[in-house]
């Protein structure tokens, strides 16, 4: 599948839990983001889309001034509308904002389709493309799919591709962009692995000092401790949804502790 084709299919995943958590009469709390409701993942999901979208297409070399919205489209009433500034935003969603959030990522989709992946564009990471955009938005927009469906009930897995991709993310991007932004401590030598069970998979990752380092297979040395388990799993676990229990562990379990000392959530 297509880089822009994934990134509709899970867009179109979060508007269906979006608009059923609508349908509740309120908008719940999200238990994985805490101090968030489903209406305010909308606002935040679809700002972000229209910030990146506002990035490309006037080849900006940074993101929007937050202190203008005008690249939001925001309609001129704002009324009943979530306030970011009141978060958790638990009363209900106007359609008008889900109508907005549709709008902002089929522009998104659309623009997306128009460029090829090498093509330039600023990020906050070392990869300057829109190719970028594309794999962080579909990231994003399957975690919090998932977010918005473990807010009314039992969620579905994020599907396997977007999840081993988002594992290879993690390490790639995520957690050298976490270390840097929270002045994370240095690494001692700390080794974990992380194995597949669902498909073809194993990242072995080491930390020494500020760097981390990655590689595909495991070289049979010694590891700290070793999480084994779906793509989804191991996904959502690193991007700290679902807690350790639900995998096969394997070594000293209290390093989980230090792995997320070392690649800090944010």
């Amino acid at each position: 599948m297509e880089p822009a084709a994934r990134f509709r299919r899970e867009i179109r995943a979060f508007q269906d839990a979006a608009r059923r958590a609508a349908g509740t009469g309120a908008a719940p709390a999200v238990p994985s983001c805490p101090g968030w409701s489903v209406a305010d993942l909308v606002i935040h999901l679809g700002s972000v889309h229209r910030g990146v979208f506002s990035i490309i297409k006037d080849r900006r070399d940074g993101p929007p001034d937050a202190s203008d919205l005008s690249f939001a489209g925001l309609p001129p009433d704002l009324t009943g509308w979530p306030d970011p500034q009141h978060a958790p935003n638990l009363g209900p969603i106007p359609d008008g904002v889900l109508d907005w959030f549709e709008e902002g990522a089929a522009r998104l989709e659309a623009l997306f389709n128009e460029h090829e992946a090498g093509d330039p564009a600023w990020t906050w990471s070392k990869e300057q493309t829109v190719g970028f955009w594309v794999r962080v938005q579909t990231i994003e927009a399957a975690v919090h799919r998932w977010d918005a469906e473990n807010a009314v009930g039992v969620p579905r897995p994020i599907h396997e591709d977007v999840a081993a991709d988002a594992v290879t993310q993690t390490f790639e991007v995520m957690v050298p962009a976490r270390r840097e932004w929270t002045q994370a401590p240095a690494g001692a030598g700390e080794r974990f692995r992380f194995r597949r069970t669902d498909g073809e998979g194993d990242w072995a990752v080491h930390f020494d000092g500020p760097d981390v380092r990655l590689s595909f297979e495991a070289d049979g040395g010694a590891f700290d401790v070793e999480l084994a388990g779906s793509a989804s799993d191991l996904m959502l676990f690193l991007w700290h949804r679902i807690p350790a229990d639900g995998l096969d562990v394997r070594g000293d379990k209290s390093r989980l502790d230090r792995y997320f000392a070392l690649a800090p959530p944010v």
